[in-house]
């Protein structure tokens, strides 16, 4: 037998309205066998209490066979285990995960097998457990055949032992689990918390003596930039679909808008709103999701976002907060995939921005290139931090960790970031077009003393004044993004940073502190306005450098 979990044409699908479901069901009898239980379950908080197979779309039975219909009965097992389900709030997802794995518990065959729904709060975990309990509620035969324990959240087969618990997820509740079915709710949740792959490994970790088991991911879009397991299981699930990772035992699907619609911002036309909930004008309803977006509108750039998150699947790459700095309206449009060896390539003349910060923060780094042929600014960062940040930042841990995936951020002790830093310089000193590079005059440290340990004069090393006196970069940086003549790498953490800048009045300057931007680390975006200090001094082409008199350390 063979099949594919890839929907190559997935975008002409959507756009269309059809099935995402990218095969037929492998064991199309046992498939219908049971979406006809599914189909039975009545939902209790519908008006005249209709059955799912009255009240639900052909998408939801699609997605249901694609589970159910995997399963090998002459084998005992699943060929398809894991189902990434990704879609917009309000298209029952909660529900549908309640009929899926009380379905699994109907027909499961092994004594004393146990499912779960796993959920990142007792709020979530209620979600799923009230439709279910109230399935077995309104249905006599059921009633007879589950035992009903709301304190423990666990429904019991009275028959074979079967158990569907429902639980509120943490590393004590989940290890040791021997699940032969999971259901992960709400995984875009798990993705901000810093233990949850080793907590999903730990729930799912019963399917290896279980060849029948399976796991289910539900999730809408997060309203922060993804993260964590979320993030991984969102990219590889699009690789999957897109063919670009072979992976017949994995199926997504993916309710999110084609590439260009977002590029087109075609996902702000209420037209369009179809293209994630396929429940439109069922469960979700129209006048509502305008109204929300009207409302959006005019709260602002960070209601609207979290809107298009939520209720559109739109995924954030820079958050616009209230109080953001300008040039955060304008960063994503400056991806160029700008790279060190493109800047050092291209450009005639580079300077270099340094911020570092305290034993959890960030060190931050910056490079700008000015390109010989149109004089754009080519921008690249990097930051470090010692390990002990991601234990006193918790909750960052898991960005922390997709940054240093990425490249972008290394996690090493204190003394090799300075080390690593001085030898980006060096290779930038080695190309002949490096001018300057510009630090906070406060937080010189040793990183001075590696730079000039480079042989890199002492007055190459300047000190660029914070606070107010930084405006004119912050804004100049704005302005650069605005007119497209600052190109970037595209990278995750400056969006990260740049979504955490906030802006302050000082007199009649706008400036982005560190302080008023909150918890949220900005160190590689302060080195970025470090270094636009010095790249709007209009340092000559390197080979006709221009000298500076000032001894010391020069403060601009």
């Amino acid at each position: 037998m063979n099949w594919s979990t890839a929907c190559p044409d997935w975008e002409r699908r959507i756009i269309a309205g059809e099935s995402l479901v990218p095969c037929p069901p492998l064991f199309p009898d046992y498939a219908e066998f049971a979406l006809s239980i599914f189909k039975q379950l009545k939902i209790y908080d519908v008006p005249g209490q209709p059955t799912m197979g009255e009240a639900c779309r052909e998408w939801v039975f699609d997605f249901v066979r694609a589970i159910f219909g995997a399963y090998d009965q002459d084998a005992g097992r699943r060929l398809i285990t894991e189902f990434l389900l990704h879609i917009s709030k309000k298209n029952t997802k909660s529900t549908i995960a309640a009929g899926l794995m009380l379905t699994a518990a109907i027909i499961n065959w092994r004594d004393g097998a146990e499912f779960l729904i796993l959920a990142p709060t007792i709020e979530v975990a209620g979600n799923s457990y009230v439709p279910a309990r109230w399935m077995i509620k309104l249905d006599d035969d059921l009633s007879t055949l589950f035992h009903v324990q709301d304190h423990l959240r666990t429904i019991t087969h009275r028959e074979n032992g079967t158990v569907l618990k429902v639980v509120a997820a943490d590393k004590d509740t989940v290890s040791g689990k021997k699940a032969t079915g999971v259901l992960v709710d709400e995984l875009w949740l798990f993705g901000e918390r810093a233990n949850a792959e080793n907590m999903l490994a730990e729930a799912t970790g019963g399917l290896a003596s279980r060849p029948e088991g399976f796991v289910v991911y539900l999730t809408t879009q997060s309203d922060k930039p993804p993260a964590g397991v979320f993030l991984k299981k969102l990219v590889y699930g699009r690789n999957v679909r897109d063919g670009q990772v072979q992976d017949q035992a994995f199926m997504p699907i993916l309710y999110e808008f084609p590439e260009q619609m977002v590029k087109d911002e075609a996902y702000r036309l209420p037209e369009n709103f179809y293209i994630t909930n396929p429940n439109l004008g069922l469960s979700v309803d129209i006048p509502f999701l305008e109204r929300k977006a009207r409302i959006a509108e005019e709260d602002g750039e960070e209601s609207l976002q979290g809107f298009r998150a939520k209720h559109l699947n739109v995924q954030v790459g820079t958050v616009l907060r209230s109080q953001r700095w300008t040039g955060a309206d304008y960063w994503d449009d400056c991806d160029a995939g700008v790279t060190l060896d493109d800047i050092i390539e291209r450009s005639e003349v580079i300077v270099a921005g340094v911020d570092g910060g305290g034993l959890d923060d960030l060190l931050g780094f910056a490079v700008i290139g000015r390109e010989q042929e149109t004089g754009d600014w080519l921008l690249w960062n990097k930051a470090w931090c010692d390990p002990v940040a991601l234990e006193r930042r918790k909750s960052e841990a898991p960005r922390y960790r997709d940054f240093a995936g990425d490249g972008d951020l290394s996690i090493v002790p204190l003394g090799q970031d300075v080390e690593e830093l001085c030898e980006i310089i060096g290779k930038l000193e080695e190309s002949g077009l490096l001018d300057r590079v510009g630090v906070d005059p406060l937080g010189l440290g040793g990183i001075v003393d590696g730079i000039v340990e480079l042989s890199i004069e002492h007055d190459r090393v300047v000190g660029v004044s914070q606070g107010y006196r930084l405006s004119g970069a912050i804004q100049t940086t704005a302005r650069k993004a605005a007119e497209g003549t600052l190109k970037h790498g595209g990278q995750s953490l400056m969006s990260w940073c740049v979504g955490n800048a906030r802006v302050e009045k000082k007199g009649n300057a706008d400036i982005v502190t560190k302080q008023a931007s909150g918890t949220g680390k900005i160190d590689p975006l302060v080195a970025t306005f470090c270094a636009v200090a010095l790249m709007a001094l209009n340092p000559e082409a390197r080979g006709g450098r221009s000298i500076y008199e000032t001894r010391g350390i020069l403060t601009i």
